[in-house]
């Protein structure tokens, strides 16, 4: 079998909706082998808010359901619902029909095992190899097709559930990016005394069309400004399948994903839990600040299955990404952005915290992440010369460092500058964005 992946990124099968390897047929080919590889009986399906989305659904239920699958339709979820929907129902597995962070025009479909964690890279290539094969069941017994409304509720109850009453706080603003937190946030806020105060939600309204429109994690003003417009305390700002989250202070200042896990890493070391996993991306200071309070910093690859991997195999109990994606694993499978958002409030109230002044004192290592559009397959670009390219220039960065990736959702080539001196990042990333164009 060959050892490489060529549908499944970094975050499942993703492309333009409709076209590309984002169609119906292949979502049908895609159901049919995922039961085909796991043997799953009981599914749970779940998508975001998408125009595309039920185009998909259809065809990915019917290739499961034609190999004898009984499949649950849970409607407008987040990733991490389904995931807690795969635990709560003994389910054999799940599939979210999601583009995440990506404009309304794209879609994609990840695979959930049984534990509610993302699929391995070895499962994904499985599948593939299953694919390839485009086998189908003979037998006339086709699975039972449920829709399943209340999973979405179920999951937003559980969140409430595990946030501390004692920790609600006054003039707070949940920003659902027209996404699949729009079918959650409320049912969250109506089973909680964030009901009877100035709590408010926006950029609920989707219409298939405006996912991640000038909201969400992507356009962090739309939160920002409302929250300093309205005088809110903080606000949270979710992506498209809610599995991320970045928050505002009261001054429109933004609170990544590295300031969110330099908190929770605190308090959670209050129970016993003093290794955090982060990747790549996380800033410098970070580990500094865990240091300083005798935690343990690991770092892994981009993406949360891998933040996962590394938990499991270390024994943290906590990890994430400076974009927002952020596992507890005593609370969550993957990343879950209302969790998080719960377990921030939790935490800040246990700790004391002032939030206002996290970003201040976080003090945060100058960076630059510049895109180049890549016009060639990831896989063809030369990965090679691109790191003696970088090498030359390592060298300058004496408390720094230069870190190059191919996004494994985007075409692009993504490089990170990294050192105590602005100046110093600035001239790098020029000189590095021009040299590595030609590899694009």
């Amino acid at each position: 079998m060959n050892n490489k992946r060529k549908l499944f990124g970094t975050d499942g099968v993703r492309d333009l909706a409709n076209s590309g390897n984002m169609t119906p047929e292949l979502a049908l080919k895609l159901g049919r082998a995922f039961i085909r590889f796991t043997h799953g009986r009981k599914i749970i399906i779940g998508c975001d808010t998408r125009l595309s989305g039920r185009m998909l659904e259809g065809a990915l239920y019917s290739g499961m359901s034609s190999e004898g699958a009984e499949v649950y339709l849970a409607g407008v979820i987040p990733t991490p619902g389904v995931s807690y929907a795969v635990k709560s129902l003994n389910a054999d597995g799940g599939a979210v029909i999601s583009a995440s962070h990506n404009p309304a025009e794209y879609n994609g479909i990840k695979f959930l095992g049984a534990d509610g964690c993302k699929l391995s890279d070895d499962d994904e290539l499985a599948i593939e190899y299953t694919l390839s094969r485009d086998e189908r069941s003979t037998s006339p017994d086709t699975g039972r097709i449920h829709d399943s409304p209340e999973l979405v509720k179920d999951y937003a109850r559980h969140i409430a559930s595990l946030l501390n009453p004692e920790a609600i706080i006054d003039c707070v603003t949940f920003d659902c990016a027209n996404g699949a937190s729009a079918m959650s946030v409320p049912v969250l806020v109506g089973a909680t005394k964030f009901s009877q105060l100035n709590t408010s939600i926006i950029s609920q309204n989707f219409d298939g069309l405006n996912i991640n429109k000038n909201c969400g994690v992507m356009h962090m003003s739309n939160l920002t400004d409302y929250v300093v417009k309205n005088g809110m305390n903080i606000g949270f700002a979710f992506d498209g399948d809610a599995d991320r989250v970045l928050i505002s202070d009261s001054k429109g200042r933004i609170i990544d994903g590295d300031i969110i896990l330099w908190v929770l890493g605190r308090w959670l070391k209050l129970s016993g839990n003093d290794k955090v996993v982060v990747t790549v991306m996380s800033n410098m200071a970070l580990e500094a600040h865990f240091a300083d309070e005798g935690i343990e910093t690991l770092r892994c690859p981009v993406g949360d299955r891998y933040v996962l991997e590394t938990m499991r195999e270390s024994g943290a109990g906590l990890g994430g990404e400076q974009s927002g994606h952020i596992i507890a694993s005593e609370f969550t499978s993957t990343g879950d952005g209302l969790c998080t958002a719960v377990l921030f409030l939790n935490a800040i109230h246990d700790l004391g915290e002032n939030v206002s002044t996290l970003v201040d004192r976080f003090g945060r290592y100058p960076q630059r992440l510049t895109n180049l559009t890549l016009k060639r397959p990831r896989e063809s670009v030369d990965m090679s010369a691109v790191n003696g390219i970088v090498a030359e220039y390592q060298d300058r960065i004496e408390h720094g460092r230069i870190f190059i990736r191919t996004s494994g959702t985007e075409p692009l080539l993504r490089i990170l500058v990294e050192a105590p001196e602005i100046d110093t990042v600035e001239e790098l990333s020029a000189i590095l964005s021009s040299r590595l164009e030609e590899f694009c």
